[in-house]
């Protein structure tokens, strides 16, 4: 029986840490699921939308600390029932987005592994029983450390979590599990393999006023794409910089496009009032969100391959 409670533990520790160690190298991924959680349309709690960020950040440090103080060993009642009450949130939001059909990716996985809302309600089922056996045989899981040393780890562990969130928010995600990673190419990616499967980017185009600009652009050899999913929501200290950077890249050849999901008057005063030297073309804001997560946010192009990505606070590393 000792055997299975270690097991068990294993079990749930390493997929907690797991689940919320991919979360955490991009936490704007789980703020967007949020809202769409609390979207008029799945959970009618817009009210909450303005928090989605915290929630984010709360949940998935509390995932992952969890997992480890649980692999530890330590501290055993407190954490186990308090993931028991997380797998509990899990479940029935996994059952109402299955049931009701409202939320096709919950996001648990991130971006790294999708899962059907079916596969991950029964997963959370399962997690549910192992954590359920552990509360009856906590006697059997012991701690691997002394409380002192188990203390320092989780200190250390907590830290590093903050850091790591603080550092994927002001530039990118450490690790990019998305169809625009850099490295990737977009027409490959549009392809259809001819298995019955979705192309994983299906939703790419850069429209002007008369018609798609991405199979000319992805030809390109040198292009710059200013992103910005929202111009109401973007972070307008990071036009400055755009600006100049953009001025360089069109002196050293290369073609500079913005593109966005807002409206075409806004954008044109948006362009006037911080004298941007290039056009903005439309594109959907979830494909915008999913190709960088920086509000404006840019990327470099070769012939469709992406070979950078930056948020507008990194523009000083970028070499043209």
């Amino acid at each position: 029986m000792k055997i299975l409670v270690h097991l068990s533990r294993i079990i749930v520790g390493a997929l907690f840490v797991f689940s919320g160690f991919v979360k955490l190298v991009d936490p704007l991924g789980s703020k967007y699921k949020f809202e769409e959680y609390f979207g008029e349309s799945v959970l009618d709690m817009e009210f909450l939308i303005p928090y989605a960020l915290a929630f984010s950040i709360l949940l998935i440090i509390a995932e992952i600390l969890l997992g480890v103080v649980l692999l530890l060993g330590c501290r055993t009642k407190i954490t186990l029932w308090s993931l028991l009450g997380l797998t509990t949130i899990f479940l029935f939001l996994t059952w109402y987005s299955a049931y009701y059909n409202k939320v096709t990716d919950c996001g648990c996985f991130g971006d790294a592994i999708t899962l059907t809302p079916w596969e991950t309600f029964y997963k959370n089922v399962i997690l549910m029983i192992l954590i359920v056996f552990l509360l009856f045989r906590m006697k059997d899981i012991k701690s691997l450390f002394s409380v002192r040393v188990s203390q320092t780890i989780t200190i250390l562990s907590l830290i590093t979590f903050i850091y790591i969130t603080y550092h994927v928010l002001v530039y990118l995600p450490i690790i990019d599990f998305r169809p625009y990673a850099i490295g990737n190419n977009i027409p490959e990616g549009m392809e259809y393999k001819g298995d019955g499967e979705i192309p994983k980017i299906h939703d790419f185009y850069l429209e002007d006023a008369q018609s798609d600009l991405a199979p000319v652009i992805l030809k390109e050899e040198k292009v710059l794409l200013v992103l910005v999913y929202d111009l109401d929501k973007a972070d307008k200290n990071g036009f400055k910089d755009v600006k100049t950077l953009a001025e360089e890249a069109l002196k050293k050849g290369y073609k500079v496009y913005g593109a966005s999901a807002s409206f075409t008057d806004e954008l044109i005063l948006a362009k006037e009032k911080y004298q941007l030297p290039f056009d903005f073309l439309f594109c959907d804001g979830t494909t915008l969100k999913t190709m960088v997560r920086s509000n404006p946010g840019l990327m470099m192009l070769n012939k469709g391959t992406i070979v950078g990505k930056w948020n507008w606070n990194d523009i000083d590393s970028i070499e043209l």
